[in-house]
């Protein structure tokens, strides 16, 4: 919101007039108000077996035009190279015959399933959504941290952050030109409807949720009734001949896409484990005779392995021969000796990460642990170094944040989500912006106390002095700036958005 001389970059200009304006009772009444408004929209997640409401910030990420069709770029370009890479490895393997990536790289990934192979999508889409986080470190450059694959989560966070500012800060979007994200989920159905085979004039497209006891769930039942699709369990559905159907007041109904929320080893008991009963036997069969097909698909894992992640520039310079728009994080990958002899002699200086976790856990920053702790992690790491990566300490860019009465700066990450539906790749405008709202703290999962933040990306510029220069990030103290490069000229679509707006 500030540039180092303290004066408000132009784009904040308007939102810091509004919100300097509210005294501490104000900004507790808002605060209180959007809390209220996401326990009444059901807005939740699940934190030690308890449901609670997502902590929503109510001082909001502004982002510019020119620095989001950059990241739009950088994340359309990483989709497309990591969509050549999982076909593929799925398929003739050519970048482990042309020794572009070790063999024994994704062999050894444990989201590497063989049975994935033979499973070939009619319009070639693997990652029909996906969520790419980035944070900004202390050059101001956005970096990419990780890539999620998967069953990346948190969209439905971004649309109800828009509805609930909307309706606690009204006056601010009367002053902005907010580019809206409420359009997701129609985007995201057209790409479910396009991965059906070609013959189906009329695809049946479900939601499958592991059901009510997961964390997720509202974000399922949320895009299901935004797409007009039932939103099943797996016993809602069997297999017979290759065929997947729908148990229905009306009888069986075929069913030709289903975006499964589901992990990959509970999808299949046939497959995978035995155990499960949130899957569907016999659908792994179905989608290989090209019955039914599984968004995202399935194998997906194995291209968001964190040491997987560390090759992506280079998959981008093989698949699409472009240089990679948004780099990565540094990281040391502790399979190699150099890169492990490096990490044991600076543990106490890097971020020790586990590359199979997720959420937070079990990540050891160097500088803040102890003695044993740094003991504990050495050991981990010589007994399993395909298991761990490491990374310098990233200064995350700060935005304010209310903390009690006041505003202070808290570290935050943006993860936009992109849509791929075989023709085009569209990237929501926004994305989700996590907060770490501990003080100093830079894991922003909502698990380990991190909340969010509505995310601006501005439709148009509207004067000369937005275009100043973006400062870098000092420390803690960090700020979110801009880019100095000129937006380009708004798409009809754009123009459309903005007049809606």
């Amino acid at each position: 919101m500030f540039a180092p001389d303290g004066t408000v970059r132009t784009p904040y200009r308007a939102l810091y007039e509004s919100i300097s304006g509210l005294d501490a009772s104000d900004l507790s009444a808002r605060s209180t108000a959007i809390d209220r408004a996401m326990v009444d929209q059901g807005i939740t997640f699940s934190l030690s077996g308890q449901e609670r409401p997502f902590p929503l910030d109510l001082v909001p990420r502004v982002i510019t035009t020119a620095e989001w069709t950059k990241i739009e770029r950088g994340v359309a370009q990483r989709v497309r190279a990591l969509e050549a890479f999982l076909a593929d490895i799925h398929g003739d393997r050519q970048i482990l015959r042309d020794g572009v990536l070790p063999r024994r790289l994704i062999t050894s990934c444990e989201h590497f399933h063989r049975e994935a192979f033979g499973i070939n999508p009619p319009n070639g889409v693997r990652i029909h959504v996906s969520g790419v986080d980035l944070v900004r470190d202390e050059e101001g450059t956005f970096r990419v941290l990780e890539d999620n694959l998967r069953n990346p989560s948190g969209v439905s966070y971004v649309m109800e952050n828009r509805r609930t500012m909307a309706r606690v800060f009204p006056d601010l979007f009367v002053q902005h030109r907010v580019r809206p994200v409420g359009d997701y989920a129609s985007h995201l159905l057209r790409a479910l409807r396009a991965a059906a085979a070609p013959n189906v004039a009329d695809p049946m497209v479900v939601v499958l949720t592991p059901g009510v006891a997961n964390s997720a769930y509202f974000e399922h039942s949320l895009l299901a009734r935004l797409m007009g699709v039932e939103l099943v369990e797996g016993r809602d559905m069997f297999c017979r001949d290759n065929v997947v159907y729908l148990r229905t007041t009306e009888g069986e109904r075929p069913v030709d896409v289903i975006y499964r929320r589901i992990d990959d080893e509970f999808l299949d008991p046939v497959h995978f484990r035995p155990d499960s009963v949130l899957g569907v036997a016999g659908i792994l069969n179905a989608a290989r005779a090209g019955n039914v097909v599984i968004a995202n698909a399935v194998g997906n894992g194995v291209g968001d392995d964190k040491l997987v992640y560390t090759y992506v520039p280079e998959m981008v310079k093989y698949y699409l021969n472009e240089k990679p728009l948004l780099p990565n994080v540094d990281t040391y990958r502790c399979w190699l000796p150099d890169e492990f002899d490096y990490v044991m002699d600076h543990l106490d200086e890097l971020v020790i990460k586990p590359v199979e976790g997720s959420g937070g856990y079990g990540i050891v920053f160097g500088p803040e642990a102890s003695a044993s702790e740094l003991a504990t992690i050495r050991r981990k790491v010589k007994a399993h170094r395909r298991g761990w990566i490491a990374q310098p300490v990233v200064q995350l860019s700060t935005v304010p944040s209310k903390v009690d009465d006041r505003l202070a700066p808290r570290h935050v990450d943006l993860r936009p989500f992109a849509v791929n539906d075989g023709k085009e790749i569209f990237v929501l405008p926004g994305g989700l912006t996590r907060v770490a709202l501990p003080e100093g703290s830079l894991v922003v999962n909502s698990s380990q106390g991190g909340g969010s933040k509505d995310t601006w990306v501005l439709a148009a510029r509207t004067s000369t002095a937005e275009r100043e220069l973006e400062q870098p990030a000092l420390g803690a103290s960090a700020v979110d700036g801009l880019t100095a490069e000129q937006g380009p000229e708004l798409t009809s679509s754009q123009q459309q958005q903005q007049q809606q707006q």
